[in-house]
C-alpha cells in the first residue's frame, strides 16, 4: 500500500508535466489529492425520454443510432460529424465538432446512453458534443453522480477523477479522528466511507452525507485546536494585579465612559485578578471608544509596575494612538514612547533604551516593536489593534518579550458572531455596542454617474461651510481593464478641472511612510479641503472637521470595508454624509450597497456582508484571520459548526490527553492545521 505522504507522481499517467498542473491546485501528495474535494455534482442517474429533454438542461437518455455518422470537412481546423438517434418517444440529431472517432464508436442500430443538453426551438432541436457509453459498460460518464472538481489550465475533470480513483485504490484515506460516540450522536459517516463517497457517491443523498461528515470534521479539528490553546493558556500562571483602583484615571478623562466601555474595563480588571494571562478581544464599531478601554488597561498595568505595548498596523494609526495616549497619560506621570520604522537610528536607540531600563511604561508602535533589538524591562500587557491584520506569529513574538503577559486585541471590524467564534474562539470577547454621546449617524446615499454635478456641488457646499471632504478611489493608478477611478488621476482631474480654486490633496499606499503621515497631518490641520485617497485611510485617520465621504466605484469594496471608510467622517459635532457611486447595475450588487444606506449598525452590516458575499471575501483580503476550509462553507454550514464546536469541547474535556487512536490522530491534524494557517489565522 502507498502512503498519504507519497508524491502523486507514483500514479499511472502523472508525469512531470501533469504533476506541474496539479501543483497549480496545491496538490503534491496523495493526501492533497484525496482532500481535493468536488465543488459540486452532476446527477446523471436518471434516464429521460427524448421528448422530455428540456432546452439547456443537461440530462441522460438511452437512444438507438438511426444512421451511419457522417463527417463533413467545413474548413481547415473544423470537421462536423452528425448522426440521428431515436427512442420510443422522439428523434434527435447529435452534432460533434472535430471528433472523427465518433464514426467508429457509434454503430448503426446499436443503443447507447448519452448525456448532454439540447438546444434549438420549434424549427428543430439539436445536441452538441454529448458524452456517451454503451449500456453494458461500467458507468463512467453516465448513469452515475459525477463529481465536478476545481480545475486549472490543461487539467480536465476526467483527469482529476482518474487520479483520485487511483489514489483511493492504493492507499488508505486519512485516519479516523472522530470518536464513535460523536459519530453516533450526530449521524456522521466513518472516515473511510466518507472519503470514498465524497469522490464516488452512489446517489446525491450519499454525497450529502459524505460532505456533512467532512464539514463536521473540519470544524471539529479547528474547534478542538482552539480548545487546546485555551487549555494550555489556562495552565500558565501570572501574579494577580494588586492595585485595581482607576479613580485617578477616570478623573483625568474629559468625558464619562459609556456603560459598554465600563463593562469592558470591568472584564479586564476581572482578568487581571485571576492570576492567569488575560486573552481578551475588545470588539466594537468605528468610534465606539476601544482606545479608552485599552488606555484603562495600560494605566492599571503601569500602577502595578508593568509595561504595556500597543501594536498598530500602520504608522499613521500608531502616531494617532501615541498622540492621544501621551496627552492622557502625561498628567498621570506615565511615560509613553513611539517606535516606528521611519524613526532615525538615534531616536530608535533612545526609545529602546527607555523601554529596556523601564523608564517608559507604554510603547506604541508598528512591526518595529517585534524586532530583536526591542527589549522590555517588564512587559505585562500586549495590545494588538486591528486584530485581523496580525497573524498568530506576530502576536506571539511580541508576547514573547515578556513573561506570559496579558493580551488584549482590538478590532473595529464588526464581525458576525459565527465568524467571531471561529476567528477568536480562543479569546474572551467584550463587545462595545454603543457609541459615545453626541455622535450622529452618517446619512448614506447610493447614486449613479448622472449625479456627478450634484456631488461636486455638495462638495463645494461643505467646503464653503468650513468643512473638509474625503474622496476614496479603489485603485492608485489608471487600469483600463478594471475601468475604475484611480486616486492619482482623479486627484489631478479635480485639481485642474473640477475644483481649481480648492486645495486638493492626495494619499495612497504606495507613498512612503513619511509622505503619508505628512499628507494626513496636513489635512488634519485643515491645510487641504479635499483629500483624494485609497483605502489607506480605512483605519487610523481622525479628522473631526471632515463631514463628507465620497466613495467612487463603491461596488469594488466589501460592505464591512465601506462601513470602515464611512467611519472616517461623523467624528465631530457637524452633520456628516457618505455618498456611494457606482456604474454597476447588477441587482445583487445594488441590493448589497443599499443595505449600507439603511443602517449604521456595523454588526448588522457584517451579517449582511457574510450572507451576500460569504466569509472568503469578508475582509477583502487573505489576511482575514479565517482558516482555509477545504469543504466547509460558513454561509451554509452554521448548524454543523455549532454541533462540531459542542462536540469538540466535550471531547477535549474528557479525552484531551487520551492515547486512543482517534485522539492521537486528532492532535496530529490540529498541529498540521495550525502550521498551515500560520500568518493568515489569528
Amino acid at each position: 500500500m502507498a502512503r498519504l505522504s507519497d508524491p502523486i507522481t507514483i500514479l499511472k499517467g502523472v508525469g512531470p508535466a501533469r504533476a506541474k498542473q496539479f501543483a497549480n491546485l496545491n496538490i503534491f501528495t496523495l493526501r492533497d489529492l484525496i482532500c481535493h474535494f468536488p465543488r459540486g455534482y452532476e446527477d446523471r442517474t436518471h434516464l429521460v425520454p427524448i421528448e422530455k429533454l428540456e432546452v439547456d438542461v443537461p440530462a441522460c437518455f438511452k437512444a438507438m443510432v438511426m444512421n451511419t455518422p457522417r463527417t463533413s470537412h467545413v474548413r481547415k481546423g473544423l470537421d462536423i460529424t452528425k448522426v440521428q438517434v431515436a427512442d420510443h418517444s422522439a428523434r434527435l440529431t447529435l452534432t460533434f465538432f472535430n471528433n472523427r472517432y465518433v464514426t467508429e464508436q457509434l454503430q448503426y442500430g446499436q443503443e447507447y446512453i448519452f448525456y448532454g443538453a439540447v438546444s434549438g426551438d420549434f424549427i428543430g432541436y439539436n445536441m452538441t458534443n454529448p458524452v456517451f457509453e454503451t449500456p453494458q459498460s461500467q458507468p463512467v460518464l453516465t448513469r452515475r453522480v459525477l463529481p465536478i472538481y476545481p480545475l486549472t489550465a490543461g487539467l480536465s475533470n476526467a483527469a482529476v477523477l482518474k487520479a483520485v480513483r487511483q489514489a483511493l485504490a492504493i492507499c488508505d484515506p486519512p485516519a479516523e479522528i472522530l470518536p464513535p460516540e460523536v459519530r453516533q450522536k450526530y449521524g456522521i459517516l466513518p472516515a473511510e466511507q466518507a472519503y470514498s463517497a465524497i469522490h464516488e457517491p452512489r446517489s446525491m443523498a450519499e454525497a450529502e452525507q459524505a460532505k456533512k461528515r467532512l464539514v463536521f470534521e473540519e470544524f471539529f479539528v479547528f474547534s478542538a485546536g482552539l480548545s487546546l490553546m485555551r487549555a494550555s493558556r489556562a495552565e500558565k500562571k501570572t501574579a494577580p494585579y494588586a492595585d485595581l483602583d482607576l479613580s485617578s484615571f477616570y478623573a483625568c478623562l474629559p468625558f464619562t465612559l459609556t456603560s459598554a466601555q465600563q463593562g469592558a474595563v470591568e472584564d479586564i480588571l476581572r482578568d487581571f485578578r485571576k492570576g492567569a494571562p488575560m486573552n481578551r478581544l475588545i470588539q466594537g464599531d468605528v468610534g465606539s471608544g476601544k482606545t479608552m478601554v485599552a488606555a484603562a488597561a495600560m494605566y492599571c498595568a503601569a500602577k502595578n509596575g508593568k509595561q504595556s505595548a500597543l501594536m498598530a498596523p500602520t504608522e499613521i494609526l500608531a502616531e494617532q494612538h501615541y498622540a492621544s495616549l501621551q496627552k492622557l497619560f502625561e498628567p498621570l506621570g506615565i511615560h509613553v514612547v513611539l517606535l516606528t520604522g521611519s524613526l532615525t537610528a538615534k531616536d530608535k536607540r533612545t526609545v529602546r533604551d527607555s523601554l529596556a531600563l523601564g523608564q517608559a511604561q507604554v510603547a506604541v508602535g508598528t512591526h518595529a516593536l517585534l524586532t530583536d533589538a526591542t527589549q522590555f524591562q517588564d512587559l505585562g500587557l500586549v495590545i494588538a489593534d486591528e486584530q485581523h491584520r496580525f497573524g498568530v506569529g506576530q502576536r506571539s513574538r511580541l508576547s514573547a518579550k515578556g513573561e506570559d503577559p496579558h493580551l488584549l486585541v482590538m478590532s473595529a471590524t464588526p464581525i458576525p458572531r459565527t465568524l467571531a467564534l471561529l476567528m477568536y474562539g480562543d479569546l474572551e470577547v467584550s463587545i462595545l455596542d454603543e457609541l459615545p454621546p453626541g455622535r450622529e449617524a452618517v446619512d448614506t446615499f447610493l447614486v449613479g454617474e448622472s449625479y456627478r454635478p450634484r456631488i461636486n456641488a455638495f462638495i463645494r457646499k461643505q467646503v464653503a461651510q468650513g468643512h473638509q471632504c474625503f474622496v476614496v478611489c479603489p485603485a492608485v493608478e489608471e487600469n483600463q481593464e478594471l475601468g475604475v477611478k484611480a486616486a492619482s488621476a482623479w486627484a489631478e482631474t479635480l485639481r485642474s478641472t473640477v475644483f481649481p480654486d480648492l486645495r486638493v490633496a492626495l494619499l495612497h499606499g504606495q507613498m512612503k511612510g513619511a509622505e503619508k503621515e505628512a499628507a494626513m497631518a496636513s489635512f488634519a490641520r485643515g491645510e487641504a479641503d479635499v483629500m483624494v485617497a485609497t483605502t489607506v485611510i480605512e483605519v487610523g485617520v481622525d479628522v473631526p472637521n471632515a463631514t463628507l465621504m465620497v466613495i467612487e466605484d463603491a461596488d469594488r469594496f466589501g460592505l464591512s470595508q465601506l462601513h470602515q471608510l464611512r467611519g472616517r467622517v461623523g467624528r465631530g459635532r457637524a452633520k456628516s454624509y457618505c455618498i456611494l457611486t457606482t456604474h454597476n447595475r447588477n441587482p445583487e450588487t445594488l441590493q448589497r450597497l443599499k443595505a449600507l444606506c439603511k443602517t449604521n449598525d456595523g454588526f448588522k452590516i457584517a451579517e449582511e456582508d457574510l450572507k451576500l458575499r460569504g466569509p472568503g471575501d469578508f475582509f477583502g483580503s487573505r489576511q482575514s484571520g479565517l482558516p482555509t476550509f477545504r469543504v466547509a462553507d460558513l454561509s451554509y454550514d452554521l448548524e454543523t459548526l455549532k454541533d462540531a464546536q459542542a462536540a469538540s469541547a466535550a471531547w477535549i474535556d474528557t479525552n484531551g490527553t487520551s492515547d486512543a487512536p482517534e485522539a492521537v490522530a486528532l492532535r496530529e491534524r490540529i498541529a498540521e492545521l495550525f502550521e498551515r494557517a500560520e500568518g493568515t489565522m489569528n
